[in-house]
């Protein structure tokens, strides 16, 4: 028995037991920005990592192939990737049981520093993982020169 009556649509919950399943939701009804079919954009995982030499991007894409994504350059330095999963084609006689990998359209965009070269920028794709690589601008060592101190 609830011991807090609900205003919220007849639902009633129990505020003071935390483990309690039956908590009024506030958004329950609210419409999402991720619905189901870019619900991909959501579990894109992208790693960012930056060595001496350049910044590297590893992207995680099962199931995709080269031909499916895309690696763009915009705004000079804002590297975009996207792509699609497309969902199966369901047959008449099969029966699903589940269906839980996703599907949908998925957009990145990563802006990265001043010191990169974009124009180098180089992707690859093996075992389903994106490998985007932007090589970065040596940065040249400021020339030292020792003045002789006289007197």
């Amino acid at each position: 028995m609830s011991m807090i009556p609900s205003f919220f649509g007849g639902q009633r919950s129990n505020t003071f037991d935390p483990f309690s399943l039956n908590v009024w939701d506030p958004f329950k009804d609210f419409p999402t920005q991720f619905s189901k079919e870019n619900s991909a954009f959501v579990n894109t995982r992208i790693d960012w990592k930056e060595t001496p030499e350049a910044h590297v991007l590893k992207a995680d894409l099962p199931g995709l192939n080269k031909e499916e994504v895309k690696v763009e350059v915009e705004d000079d330095r804002v590297v975009r990737i996207s792509g699609e999963r497309k969902i199966e084609k369901e047959d008449k006689n099969d029966t699903w049981h589940r269906v839980e990998r996703s599907s949908g359209k998925f957009v990145r965009s990563f802006r990265l520093p001043e010191n990169v070269k974009m124009d180098q920028i180089k992707a690859a794709m093996e075992n389903g993982v994106l490998t985007v690589t932007v090589p970065k601008v040596e940065v040249k060592k400021p020339d030292v020169k020792a003045i002789e101190i006289s007197g």
